[in-house]
């Protein structure tokens, strides 16, 4: 029964002391402006730490510019080139017993270079292969506000986030899988290191871009339509030029032409009412487009004639039912 009795002092006591401290530690009386700090790497920092009430001492304790205990009620933390990473400074003030505020620090450093390339390849890719660009970011901290952004053209295509909680410059590489057609080719890729840093970081957030990497694309020809019909006439030209690279040749087949053209363009010259067709190939195809010149020398005369006929018969029409209206009007 005595140690019954022992045993719940002994709980009470540490309740009470648990109580006591807890107290204390969650109503600690201090205020810091700014209540977090986002400062470069190397650079200034001051933060000022103050209480309200009656006290026996207040101060500062960190690695780098920590402030001794003082009977004010405002005292500054202050370091004019801070290099330690972990710093992890606390203001303190003795008040019925000791508490403590922490300051949450982060230092941040931009990348010294961002780089683009491409992965296992050099040269032109090919239309529909899929090939791997590569994003390398040198010396960046910390990792876990870092955020790579790519870039095609001037459209944002992907982005990658990091969770590493490693607070000392790190480098970072990143990939993207592209799987470019014919409308890529020489469209510029570029990547992006951004260090989003919070609301009390830099506005605009700090960030790097790598030089431009422009993409080569060997690409077969494509023609827009596979016919064509077109009117014979003295300006009219056939052009079968289409984008394609390499740079297409071509060839014409028609009854029409007895010798080997191999220019884009037909002139109206070595043009009769027919069908032309056209052949534009380079290594990665080819692709043919047929043209069907019509003639329209007959039908234009033929409908001038026509036409002057019907005027004609017009004016005939007229002059007869006007010689017999006068005839009439002089008899009466």
């Amino acid at each position: 029964m005595l140690q019954y009795f022992f045993g719940l002092v002994y709980l009470s006591a540490v309740l009470l002391y648990v109580a006591l401290t807890g107290t204390h530690a969650a109503e600690c009386p201090l205020q810091l402006n700014p209540q977090r700090v986002v400062v470069e790497y190397g650079g200034s920092v001051s933060v000022n730490c103050s209480t309200s009430v009656t006290h026996q001492g207040i101060g500062w304790e960190a690695s780098e510019g920590a402030v001794p205990k003082s009977r004010d009620n405002l005292i500054t933390w202050r370091v004019s080139n801070l290099r330690e990473w972990d710093i992890q400074p606390y203001c303190y003030l003795n008040y019925n017993g000791q508490c403590q505020l922490e300051l949450p620090v982060t230092i941040y450093k931009t990348p010294d270079s961002v780089f683009i390339s491409t992965v296992n390849h050099n040269g032109p890719m090919m239309e529909g292969n899929q090939y791997e660009l590569q994003c390398d970011v040198l010396n960046v901290a910390p990792v876990q506000y870092l955020i790579v952004k790519w870039y095609k053209g001037q459209t944002l295509v992907d982005q990658t986030n990091f969770t590493d909680t490693t607070i000392t410059p790190v480098n970072k590489t990143v990939t993207l899988l592209i799987r470019p057609n014919g409308t890529d080719d020489g469209v510029q890729y570029r990547c992006e290191a951004e260090l989003e840093l919070g609301a009390e970081g830099p506005r605009p957030p700090p960030k790097l871009t790598s030089k431009p990497l422009s993409v080569e694309v060997y690409y077969k020809p494509q023609h827009s339509s596979s016919t064509e019909t077109v009117s014979k006439s003295n300006e009219v030209t056939l052009n079968c030029t289409v984008k394609a690279n390499p740079a297409p040749t071509y060839t014409w087949d028609s009854e029409h032409l007895k010798e080997k053209i191999t220019s884009s363009v037909l002139p109206s010259s070595k043009l009769s009412p027919g069908k032309y067709t056209c052949i534009a190939t380079n290594s990665r195809g080819r692709d043919s487009k047929v043209f069907i010149v019509k003639s329209t020398g007959r039908t234009t005369f033929w409908a001038i004639v026509l036409t002057g006929v019907a005027v004609a018969v017009l004016l005939i029409i007229s002059y007869v039912i006007y010689k017999c209206y006068s005839s009439r009007n002089s008899i009466i």
